[in-house]
């Protein structure tokens, strides 16, 4: 299923810089290509006599639907990105530039290292998902609708939307925003931000004692939502989730 996607502007490319410094230019083509591709994939696991979507539950769909999108961004990037070996490595495509080859070739063989990889000296582009949030239960109940179950689409109730790190220093990222459409994961919107510092990272929240297994983790600010708001790349054409990404940023943008 191809969707139909809006580009907020006229630029046909984005840019950040690598760690040295040195300007990168991708077509945003390449990401356009990528969404029709990860839906291809979703496309396919949606076929399977198994529900693989309720499976994964709510948390590991999410970052499922973006290593999708990653490894579309890496198949039809003619080799300007490579997936991050290490599990837990910055970011998460490595920049194959000349420089990023260069080291590559130094590492290759040290992949299963963490230091090397987090983060990758030449950088690259960080990707995370999310499908924000929607009321509690009980607020729901009190409003006269259930809470959206998996499979359920998700703008109508939609309150907001952030995405988390396990540091302050994440940049040039790439975020996608995805939702349920007839019961199946779609990208409905990709921003990218070359900008963010710290600021647009909040306060690191480290685990309780007994408090299960949740990771230390960053929660990215409004400030640093609007920057990714600003630096839109595709917003399905669909007025719900235009008029939502609008309002909650204050902005006219799409």
């Amino acid at each position: 299923m191809n969707l139909k996607y809006k580009s907020p502007d006229n630029v046909g490319q984005f840019t950040f810089k690598s760690s040295n410094n040195l300007n990168t230019v991708v077509d945003k083509k390449l990401i356009q290509t990528a969404l029709d591709y990860s839906h291809t994939i979703i496309d396919k696991f949606a076929q399977f006599d198994v529900d693989v979507f309720g499976i994964l539950g709510m948390r590991n769909l999410s970052a499922f639907i973006g290593e999708i999108f990653a490894a579309a961004i890496i198949k039809h990037s003619n080799g300007l990105f490579l997936k991050n070996p290490h599990q837990d490595g910055y970011p998460d495509l490595l920049l194959m530039d000349e420089n990023g080859l260069k080291l590559w070739a130094d590492l290759k063989n040290k992949t299963r290292e963490k230091q090397p990889f987090s983060p990758f000296q030449n950088g690259g582009i960080e990707i995370k998902a999310t499908c924000g949030s929607v009321p509690t239960p009980a607020v729901c109940f009190r409003k006269g609708f259930e809470k959206p179950d998996i499979g359920d689409q998700r703008i109508q109730v939609l309150q907001g939307y952030d995405w988390k790190a396990h540091h302050r220093d994440t940049n040039n990222l790439m975020g996608i925003l995805w939702d349920f459409i007839d019961s199946v994961p779609r990208i409905v919107a990709v921003f990218f931000a070359n900008n963010l510092n710290t600021g647009d990272w909040g306060a690191i929240v480290q685990p309780r004692e007994g408090g299960g297994r949740t990771t230390s983790v960053s929660i990215m600010t409004r400030a640093g939502v609007r920057k990714m708001y600003d630096g839109c790349l595709y917003i399905i054409d669909d007025n719900r989730y235009i008029s939502f990404l609008n309002r909650y940023n204050n902005g006219s943008l799409l």
